[in-house]
């Protein structure tokens, strides 16, 4: 039977539902061994309808920090007192902190995208063409990042115009544009992301295959085992190469940490135990 953390110890946890198969607490109790952090790292399963109060009583308890995953993202932005520029500009936070001034918010999930991007995968942004697969939360939260990478442009396409036009609306950026995945024939980039949930369901997207060869990476936000079939149909399709998104996780990891702990942990070892982990 195992023992209930010290109260004098920092309480974190990954709040969602599904959470059982987070990868966060063993991310997160190799950047505090590394770091020489003492801290407790948990999961917390929240009912769908249940946000706000798990929310309550794990700071209650005094917890210190929590990372946000489906479903939770746009209802944690919502309950920040003070939500950083990227919550305000994705509408949704994925690293929430609790303080005597009450709950602040951020979104790291961009910044570990772009992290792993030009860091691990070696990918220039700057003056680079990007394709975003998907106008949804998890799209939401990586376009301002990409942006401020510098890319040249940066196209979001989905199977909902409205949905798109939307999303664009509330960057405002010049270098956005807006697509179906009919435009994809004529589409010319250096960079696709898959941001839809396509490959948690095992699913395949209608990219035509003129669309792959000139990709220099396709890069899937799911990760796992086995590449997704995003990645199987780029690189059958003459994209150059692909990734699935272990890499952003761990990333988006370290900046939660160091927003909570005021140091950013090495991640290259961690990714390399984790995938060894799972693989």
């Amino acid at each position: 039977m195992s023992e209930s953390p010290s109260p004098t110890v920092d309480r974190y946890a990954v709040v969602g539902n599904p959470v059982a198969h987070s990868l966060s607490p063993a991310i997160h109790a190799r950047f505090a061994a590394d770091c020489g952090q003492s801290l407790v790292y948990e999961r917390l399963l929240a009912p769908v309808d249940g946000f706000e109060d798990a929310v309550a009583a794990f700071r209650a308890a005094g917890g210190r920090g929590l990372n946000v995953t489906v479903p939770f993202k746009r209802e944690a932005a919502a309950l920040a007192d003070r939500p950083s520029e990227r919550v305000r500009q994705a509408g949704a936070a994925n690293t929430l902190g609790f303080d005597a001034d009450g709950i602040w918010a951020d979104n790291t999930d961009g910044l570990g995208l772009v992290a792993d991007l030009q860091g691990r995968l070696g990918m220039a942004l700057a003056g680079a063409r990007l394709v975003l697969l998907g106008a949804g939360g998890a799209a939401r939260g990586v376009i301002g990042p990409l942006l401020a990478a510098g890319v040249d442009r940066l196209v979001v396409v989905a199977r909902r115009p409205g949905q798109v036009a939307e999303l664009l609306a509330g960057f405002g950026d010049p270098r956005l544009a807006g697509g179906g995945f009919e435009d994809l024939a004529r589409l010319r980039a250096d960079i696709a992301i898959n941001a839809t949930s396509a490959g948690l369901a095992g699913a395949d997207l209608p990219i035509p295959p003129e669309f792959w060869p000139p990709l220099r990476l396709a890069y899937d936000m799911v990760y796992g085992t086995e590449p997704t079939p995003f990645m199987r149909a780029a690189l059958a399709g003459g994209c150059a190469q692909a990734s699935d998104g272990l890499g952003m996780l761990v990333e988006q990891a370290a900046e939660s940490f160091a927003l909570w702990r005021g140091v950013r942990p090495a991640t290259a070892q961690v990714f390399a135990a984790v995938r060894a982990g799972i693989g």
